[in-house]
């Protein structure tokens, strides 16, 4: 009974290590290396750190507001009425009633609304411009940090630009501002003399 006992475990043995010996000869013929990057790309989609291909930065809020759009802005104004009305004599709600709001001063007036301190500090002495018009509607909380405006902002600048035409519509009919002029390479001068020094030489007669 014990020699077969024996016999029995020798050959279990025996088939643990030829399976060990499979694994590893087969391990060395099917190795692969896990890949440097995981998953798959997905088109129209940036990696960090995308140098060129990257998101180019806002053009200005002058720039934008020449060719925006009052319909438009009435369009994404719709976002904002679970919480501002903005007709001439319309009631505060969660918000301020925002007729005439362009150029008016910043957390003052609106029949008495109660305006966070946050903003009361950030806009004190300040009227809403055009610029942080932009800014405030970017973002609310970056432009008074502790504002109890709890709407996250419009990421697209033409979005911001849209809106504001259409607030200045709606009883404040400000001049827009002008967009700035764009400056040449400071290097521009210079080459353009050489290049008309250079013209003028080719073109005087030869002596």
């Amino acid at each position: 009974m014990d020699i077969r006992t024996n016999t029995i475990a020798g050959w279990i043995l025996a088939a643990l290590f030829v399976a060990l010996g499979l694994g590893i000869v087969s391990g060395k013929f099917f190795h692969t290396e896990r890949p440097e990057k995981m998953g798959y790309p997905i088109e129209g989609v940036v990696e960090a750190g995308g140098g060129a291909e990257a998101a180019a930065p806002d053009k200005p809020i002058e720039v934008l507001l020449a060719s925006a759009d009052v319909s438009k802005g009435a369009d994404v104004f719709k976002k904002c009425t679970a919480c501002h009305s903005i007709a001439q004599g319309g009631a505060n709600g969660i918000g301020p009633n925002l007729w005439a709001t362009v150029g008016e001063e910043i957390a003052a007036g609106k029949g008495g609304y109660a305006f966070s301190d946050a903003l009361k500090t950030k806009g004190a002495g300040q009227k809403w411009t055009f610029s942080n018009l932009n800014d405030w509607l970017k973002s609310p909380r970056k432009f008074a940090e502790g504002t109890k405006m709890t709407f996250a902002g419009l990421a697209s600048a033409e979005d911001r630009a849209n809106v504001i035409v259409y607030l200045n519509s709606q009883g404040s009919n400000l001049p827009l501002p002008a967009a700035p002029a764009e400056t040449a390479p400071a290097d521009a001068p210079a080459a353009d003399n050489a290049a008309a020094a250079a013209n003028a030489a080719d073109a005087a007669p030869a002596k």
